[in-house]
């Protein structure tokens, strides 16, 4: 959306003009709070199950077994068994962020985060971003603002910025800001339930389709070079063995 690009924009100049000294040095978790991927994106799913189909959680282990391996929604796409969903759940429960409930007439064990109640100061325009975060990866504001539609309804930019810089300049923050990638106007947020991001992986551009290509045309060219330099090399030794065998009969 055109506005929305120009909000971003001006929201971004400020931010870009700190993007070279921004650092992802923040006050650690602990090894013992830090989350695997897979408690991360078994916390995420609940989160976003929780805003966006109240009506069908908590959720069973079925239930969210299917959340974690979703196609649409997540980066990355996953194909977690139930073994590996338990023992994430085990591991949120230890850590306080999740909980094993059971309704009065369940027939079966439901699962639901306490994200909130373990991180005071955490409501639901909070929740939302934080569900986002962990079910994807890095985020711009507008890519923020966008896809927590369904969980939270920010009316701008400026109020998505402002509940993200809540969660930035926590004592104990949940989310940094990375730096600016070459070429794009805006900078990223990341969640630190897994600890600070390694910084290299994040800060290369993705390969185009196209760069990829060139990359893989250029391997098999030089593999051909490769395989003409050894023939090359069996043919002078051929003929120098032919010109020896010629002499001798001469």
């Amino acid at each position: 959306m055109p506005d929305d690009d120009a909000k971003v924009q001006a929201l971004s100049t400020d931010v870009v003009a700190e993007a070279a000294a921004v650092s992802v040095a923040v006050p650690p978790m602990t090894d013992t709070t830090l989350l695997t991927a897979a408690e991360a994106r078994v916390l995420g799913c609940l989160v976003e199950k929780q805003l966006t189909t109240p009506d069908y959680y908590p959720l069973t282990l079925n239930a969210l077994v299917a959340a974690c391996n979703q196609k649409n929604n997540r980066d990355t796409v996953v194909e977690y068994d139930e073994k590996t969903v338990i023992r994430a759940l085990d591991g949120l429960r230890m850590k306080k962020l999740a909980w094993l409930t059971s309704p009065a007439g369940a027939r079966v064990a439901k699962y639901e985060h306490r994200l909130h109640e373990s991180r005071p100061g955490v409501g639901e325009p909070e929740l939302a971003l934080l569900g986002v975060l962990l079910l994807r990866g890095a985020q711009t504001l507008g890519e923020l603002r966008t896809r927590t539609e369904r969980m939270h309804f920010f009316p701008t930019l400026e109020a998505t910025e402002e509940v993200v810089q809540r969660l930035v300049n926590r004592d104990e923050p949940l989310v940094t800001r990375l730096p600016r990638l070459p070429g794009h106007k805006e900078c990223r947020f990341v969640h630190l339930f897994c600890g600070a991001p390694e910084m290299a992986p994040l800060l290369e551009p993705p390969s185009e389709p196209a760069r990829l290509a060139l990359a893989a045309e250029d391997a098999r060219l030089a593999a051909l070079e490769t395989q003409m330099g050894a023939l090359r090399d069996e043919l002078a030794a051929l003929r120098a063995e032919f010109a020896q065998f010629k002499a001798q009969f001469g």
